[in-house]
């Protein structure tokens, strides 16, 4: 079976709407979205197909904002059945869903934690949130309080104290739910007094700041080849790359499993991945990939998701959501 690419596609508006009793041809279940959750989503799909009879699910890194895009544009063969994000649905997205007729059923995944490291091969970063603001954001204000670019060109411009090499950190693009949830937790928290919360979220565009796309493992690749970059992605790619790369510790705690699963660990988040409602039962084997996610076996303490990074839910979290997901319970609100 040739398999269609949703990141491709383009004329949403020739997709063929599924009514009821109408039959979608599709035999595959295709998902889209976030790039953090694409090794877990990757992994319950590889085993699904293993020992489950359905075909074996088609997983594509399209970031967490592109992934929405697709899943709401419509019902139909031609648009993905579930989508994974790195951050909650926006409200706008659900009322976009809702104009073309589509019903999101949420599922939270369990956490993760927004890491920045840098090459086993250099010296460890010991950050604040508010150091990495002064880095990273595109305008500052002067001495007379006025806007201007971003003058900070090393780290030793920021703090005397952390290394006098050149500002390069590769990062996610705008569509990524890692750069919504970086803005938000570091950006935004460290924002000053007097400037708007549009111009502490704008990264600058000087070569401090990196867009690197979707690619996650690209960036691991890229921090093992350049000593003095570092690069901003989820704990798991820390994790399956610990021989090559080394996580920053952040206002003093640094992102291990344990910190980000205490809350400890000060740029974590929630993971999430939306089932299209009217799917089910349509394209086959729907109900039975969420049931094999919420598996205590796959995202629970001991599961085999955990083994690759995930941080997972507490456990009477996992049981309310594992009920809800089998119940296909419809998102109405934010």
């Amino acid at each position: 079976m040739k398999l269609v690419s949703f990141a491709s596609t383009i004329a949403f508006g020739v997709c063929v709407v599924a009514t009821a009793g109408s039959a979608i041809a599709r035999d595959q279940i295709q998902i889209v979205g976030s790039s953090t959750v694409f090794p877990f989503s990757t992994a319950v799909a590889e085993r699904f197909g293993q020992k489950s009879s359905f075909s074996t699910p088609v997983v594509e890194s399209t970031g967490s904002g592109g992934g929405m895009k697709l899943f709401c544009a419509g019902v139909g063969e031609n648009t993905p059945d579930i989508t994974n994000a790195s951050r909650r649905i926006k409200a706008k997205e659900l009322v976009l869903c809702s104009e073309n007729g589509v019903s999101p059923v949420e599922v939270k995944v369990g956490f993760d934690g927004i890491v920045l490291a840098n090459s086993r091969s250099a010296d460890a970063f010991v950050l604040t949130r508010d150091q990495l603001f002064q880095a990273l954001v595109k305008q500052l204000p002067d001495a007379s309080g006025t806007l201007i670019d971003n003058p900070n060109t090393l780290w030793s411009d920021i703090d005397p104290s952390l290394p006098t090499i050149k500002i390069e950190v590769l990062g996610p693009p705008p569509t990524s739910g890692t750069r919504d949830a970086f803005v938000e937790l570091v950006m935004e928290k460290s924002c000053f007094d007097g400037m708007s919360k549009d111009v502490c979220a704008e990264m600058r565009e000087d070569g401090g700041y990196v867009e690197a796309g979707e690619n996650d493992n690209l960036i691991v690749q890229k921090l093992d080849a350049n000593p003095d970059a570092l690069g901003i992605f989820g704990f798991s790619f820390l994790d399956q790359n610990s021989d090559k790369v080394q996580g920053a510790s952040i206002d003093g705690v640094e992102p291990t499993f344990e910190n980000i699963a205490s809350g400890d660990y000060p740029v974590s988040r929630s993971l999430y991945f939306y089932v299209k409602k009217e799917h089910v039962g349509v394209i086959p084997g729907i109900a039975e990939f969420v049931a094999e996610f919420t598996d205590e076996n796959t995202w629970g303490d001991e599961g085999y998701l955990s083994d690759i990074g995930l941080i997972p839910l507490p456990e009477d979290d996992r049981a309310a959501g594992a009920m809800a997901a089998k119940g296909l319970e419809v998102l109405m609100g934010l």
